[in-house]
């Protein structure tokens, strides 16, 4: 690993990602939470957006020196955001986007590394364009694993711009009888980039399932035809008009 990534060594006490979340069956996108990583304004929180960042980034770096952050000015203030989405739900299947973004200015993340805690992990069936590696942490339990690049293809995140992302999707197997989209089951219990855990955004925020109850979905006159159905079963169809 090179002095110009940010290796999975020790924990940082300070938040250096966080986590958004979406879904299919709602159109919320939860952002990371405020403040995941610092706060604009306070003191140390340098950022720049994209538009007045070019004079900062053609200064002149020491070379055996790691270039100080410049992250892109946000409401999270993190390098680094990785984001959960749940794109399908098949009869034997559901698939995940993961998509981490890399919002620092100056640096390249060499040799990455993504560690995920989700109940579902120990069905994976297939990653498109991540290298992936269960994980055993609480023993009998196999719900966290690890996502890492592909050599030569993304196993470095650049800067941010253009190429400032790598994303891949995943199938994960389901039991039909045990399988639910609610109460935020779908997306991951704990995230971690190269060793630093991400803030998440807290659980009562998860997209939520629509009502799908039958009732909600019917229009009015079908209620009421609905209503009285016994009627016309009782009497017949020849006399319902008497009713009405």
């Amino acid at each position: 690993m090179d002095s110009s990534g940010a290796g999975a060594g020790a924990a940082s006490p300070n938040p250096k990602c966080c986590v958004s979340l979406s879904a299919f069956y709602n159109n919320t996108i939860v952002p990371c939470p405020n403040c995941s990583c610092n706060c604009k304004g306070l003191p140390g929180a340098k950022c720049h957006s994209e538009e007045n960042a070019g004079s900062m980034l053609q200064m002149p770096h020491d070379p055996l020196q790691e270039p100080e952050d410049l992250v892109r000015c946000t409401d999270h203030m993190c390098p680094i955001r990785v984001h959960w989405h749940v794109k399908q739900n098949y009869k034997a299947y559901w698939r995940v986007k993961i998509t981490v973004t890399n919002l620092n200015m100056v640096r390249n993340y060499s040799d990455w590394s993504l560690v995920v805690q989700h109940p579902n992990l120990q069905s994976v069936q297939q990653i498109f364009s991540f290298n992936f590696q269960p994980l055993k942490i609480h023993g009998f339990l196999n719900d966290t694993g690890m996502f890492w690049g592909v050599r030569y293809y993304n196993e470095i995140l650049m800067q941010s711009g253009v190429d400032g992302n790598v994303q891949t999707e995943m199938l994960l197997s389901k039991n039909t009888s045990l399988f639910t989209l609610h109460e935020g089951w779908a997306f991951p219990r704990k995230i971690s980039f190269n060793g630093d855990h991400c803030v998440m955004p807290p659980p009562d925020d998860y997209p939520r399932v629509p009502n799908s109850s039958t009732a909600s979905k019917l229009s009015l006159p079908v209620l009421v035809f609905i209503s009285l159905l016994p009627i016309i079963i009782f009497v017949g169809p020849s006399h319902f008009l008497d009713y009405l």
